[in-house]
């Protein structure tokens, strides 16, 4: 992917500039159309007798499905440029949502999260492209947090909100509200660069990962995802029905700590370097997961969501951050495929493996075995510090 896109090299440390600013309205409407549905598609076809098997399968074919797409979006977005490609993103997103509306069979349901992966594959991966090409280097990883924001308010509202709407105005209602949130983007791509004017260095997505640095932040990342799908599909199933609103609550709470996190740590990175921040976000992520062992309690559930959110909020912008700092302008098409691959791999991975042995082993034993995953990830980033 080229990413230089009609963009001349910036010589002002200015971060909201109108084509920024576009963008961001943008990542917000696509962002917000995810989230309302992260939880509530699950708790639509547990509602309608998939159970457990059937919600991890919801979020582990839009993951997955994104997986491959973002494979193949650099490509597109050398050969059609930002506005077509975003623009096809936006629709895949939104518009399948309205599919629900007449069945909630578990065949039609895989389908539809299948078709919105692949819109927020495109999405994801040319916005993040797009964030580091229109910043200044040296305010990169604060332009990081800023769009981290952006998309990060869309899960302090959408996530707790489409789990209390449901019994407010029902899925149907919800499903045509998330449509039309991802829809309305096509008018913020007016403005945004529509050519690539600079070839990008013609290298895979998955090409030269070890030798580039490039392999440690994304596997430590990805780690972090793994227990993060978990938490967004399986908490409202965890937690008996009549404690509903406190599900909701902790949902906000980690919505609202990461996207902070996130700007705090783009903030700090620019100052001392992502790489001593990382071992830090990932043990308050993997204390925040651990503390899910103690489902009958509502204060451990609250803070321990806090908790993980921060953690999660600040690994996303420092491992994407040190991957940028770690390649040259050319390879930033491949950094936002790779770091994408990651955070939806390993999104749709923890639901799938969660959602399979949690039958056998109960909530508590896999929400422990989740805090692991992300525990392991602590060695190589202190590795990483102290190099």
């Amino acid at each position: 992917m080229t990413t230089a896109c009609e963009i001349p090299a910036v010589a002002v440390d200015r971060l909201l500039s109108g084509r920024f600013q576009r963008l961001l309205v943008m990542a917000f409407g696509s962002g917000l159309s995810m989230y309302l549905l992260t939880s509530v598609v699950p708790m639509y076809l547990a509602a309608n007798g998939s159970g457990g098997v059937g919600a991890g399968l919801s979020t582990a074919a839009m993951m997955f499905s994104a997986v491959g797409v973002e494979l193949v979006v650099p490509r597109m977005l050398a050969r059609w440029g930002y506005q077509v490609v975003l623009g096809v993103g936006l629709v895949l997103l939104g518009a399948p949502s309205l599919v629900l509306l007449a069945s909630a069979s578990l065949p039609v349901v895989l389908a539809v999260c299948i078709v919105r992966g692949a819109g927020l594959a495109i999405l994801v991966v040319g916005a993040v492209a797009l964030v580091a090409d229109l910043t200044p280097a040296a305010r990169r990883g604060e332009a990081l947090g800023v769009y981290g924001v952006a998309v990060g308010v869309p899960a302090v509202i959408g996530l707790p909100l489409g789990v209390y709407l449901i019994d407010v105005i029902g899925f149907g209602a919800l499903f045509v509200l998330a449509a039309v949130a991802s829809l309305a983007g096509l008018v913020m791509l007016i403005g945004l660069p529509a050519r690539i004017a600079v070839e990008e260095q013609h290298v895979k997505v998955l090409g030269g990962v070890r030798r580039s640095g490039l392999l440690m932040p994304t596997l430590v990342f990805a780690a972090v995802t793994v227990a993060a799908g978990i938490s967004v599909t399986f908490l409202p199933l965890a937690v008996a029905g009549d404690r509903q609103s406190m599900v909701a609550s902790a949902l906000l709470l980690q919505a609202i700590a990461a996207p902070a996190a996130r700007w705090l740590a783009g903030r700090y990175a620019d100052r001392v370097g992502p790489a001593k921040l990382l071992a830090p976000a990932l043990v308050l992520a993997a204390v925040g997961a651990g503390s899910l062992v103690f489902l009958p309690s509502p204060i451990a559930i609250l803070i321990g969501s806090t908790c993980f959110g921060a953690g999660f909020g600040a690994a996303q912008n420092l491992t994407l951050t040190l991957m940028y700092n770690r390649v040259d302008r050319s390879r930033f098409g491949q950094v936002s495929a790779l770091w994408n691959l990651a955070y939806d791999g390993g999104w749709g991975l923890g639901a799938l493996a969660f959602g399979a042995v949690v039958g056998g082993t109960g909530y508590p034993v896999a929400f422990a075995l989740t805090a692991a995953v992300v525990a392991l990830a602590v060695v190589p980033a202190v590795r990483a510090s102290a190099a």
